[in-house]
């Protein structure tokens, strides 16, 4: 399958908690830390709730 990887650009201090909440099921700890995701609906659907966020690059 194919990957992304994640780059967490703005933090969520003054975020709603279902924006939070997101961002650490996506596995995020702190502000420019990078993951790599194996694309699937689910992830394709947290990554759209929190895009603003987010710096996505395909792999």
């Amino acid at each position: 399958m194919a990957k992304v990887k994640l780059t967490l650009v703005k933090g969520v201090s003054k975020r709603t908690p279902a924006q939070r909440a997101t961002v650490t099921a996506l596995g995020f700890k702190r502000t420019n830390q990078v993951i790599e995701k194996e694309v699937s609906p689910a992830v394709t659907g947290m990554i759209n709730k929190v895009k603003h966020l987010l710096k996505v690059e395909n792999i």
